[in-house]
């Protein structure tokens, strides 16, 4: 089954998933994030001295968990790329498709 960008962007909220296309190129690049950006906060119980989380906690998080990815091999995406924590997908982006333009205008 191959996905559409409507399967892709579902909940984009929540998973963090974005498109984004290039005006070079128009190549069409799929960006999923992945793993917990979460940090331990919310307010500590006086009597307990245990932290205690907020409402929502962990609500429209912003990333998937590798497991539930979307982008691999069945779904027909090719050359998946993972991306090394803190390192900028959008300039990667823009190395690749500068990358591609540079092969084909040779």
């Amino acid at each position: 089954m191959r996905l559409t960008h409507k399967d892709f962007l579902f909940k984009s909220d929540d998973t963090g998933r974005f498109l984004v296309k290039s005006k070079e190129s128009g190549k069409t690049y799929f960006i999923e994030p992945q793993g917990d950006p979460h940090v331990v906060w919310g307010s500590v119980d006086q009597s307990t001295g245990k932290m205690n989380v907020k409402k929502g906690w962990k609500k429209n998080k912003g990333s998937t968990e590798r497991e539930d990815s979307l982008i691999t091999t069945e779904n027909g995406f090719e050359n998946i790329v993972t991306l090394k924590c803190g390192e900028s997908p959008l300039e990667y982006i823009d190395r690749v498709d500068k990358q591609y333009l540079e092969s084909i205008n040779k």
